[in-house]
């Protein structure tokens, strides 16, 4: 038996959760999804996510929600993790660091276990994510080997490390943290689904999701900008995965942007 999996990459602010209601339902039965993951770190005007934007994500189907390194911006989203276990931080904070670093949900087809990790490199010094990860998989495999891992992290070599490091343990890593989509999807020879990074929904008139202005005045005087985020021209980006629950194996992986970006210029 095979068990869909449809995931949701970093969501910004407004406009990125405008367009996963706009475009989640036809995804959901085009998918057959029998469960629905999202990256919410931003979906917070941009910082982090709080019970409102969380309730609004898990009335549209959404299972489990991933974070990162901003799920601690606003004081209401840490408020949150206290409160609803599907909502998840990195794993890898330090021991007594509040919240749940990994949820296992129940599906029709059977249990999903979904960790959140968060890379070191050009990152905070946190715990080891692979030493972490080597922890909670195997608390997860007591109950289902059906395992997806959201990897927030900065370098790309640490997320294909990672990922070699589980081939074969887990069902999927999933690269998040960047913004922007990789085109480099494949399965590993033991069975483990991968992307670098599964990209952003949100705002793309921007500098990753930050008013363009902004985001340039950021890197041209080297001081601090007020973040605000953008609002035009807004796509949705995903992975579709479709794991065998006996294995744990995934056997199809396929990334999704919605709309498609125009790649001809008019007039």
């Amino acid at each position: 038996m095979s068990i869909n999996i449809l995931f949701i990459g970093d969501i910004i602010g407004k406009p990125g959760l405008d367009m996963v209601q706009m475009w989640l339902p036809s995804l959901e039965n085009k998918y057959k999804a029998d469960i629905i993951i999202a990256n919410g770190e931003n979906v917070a005007d941009g910082k982090g996510c709080t019970e409102k934007e969380g309730k609004a994500l898990f009335n549209m189907n959404v299972k489990v929600i991933t974070g990162g390194n901003h799920t601690w911006d606003r004081h209401q989203s840490q408020e949150y993790l206290r409160a609803e276990p599907r909502s998840l931080r990195p794993l890898n904070y330090p021991k007594g660091t509040y919240g749940n670093g990994y949820y296992i949900a129940e599906t029709k087809k059977g249990k999903v276990g979904v960790i959140s990790l968060q890379g070191r490199a050009f990152m905070a010094p946190i715990d080891c994510p692979f030493r972490s990860a080597d922890w909670v998989i195997n608390k997860i495999k007591q109950e289902t080997k059906v395992i997806v891992i959201d990897f927030h992290a900065e370098a790309t070599a640490e997320k294909i490390a990672l990922v070699n490091y589980l081939d074969g343990k887990i069902s999927a890593l999933i690269g998040t943290h960047t913004h922007v989509q990789t085109a480099d999807e494949r399965i590993l020879p033991k069975g483990t689904g991968f992307i670098t990074d599964c990209g952003m929904t949100g705002p793309y008139d921007s500098v990753i999701g930050m008013k363009t202005e902004a985001g340039i005045n950021r890197f041209i005087f080297q001081t601090p900008q007020k973040y605000q985020t953008a609002s035009d021209d807004v796509h949705l980006c995903g992975l579709y995965l479709k794991v065998n629950s006996d294995t744990g194996n995934t056997e199809e992986i396929e990334r999704i942007i919605l709309p498609e970006f125009d790649r001809q210029r008019v007039g």
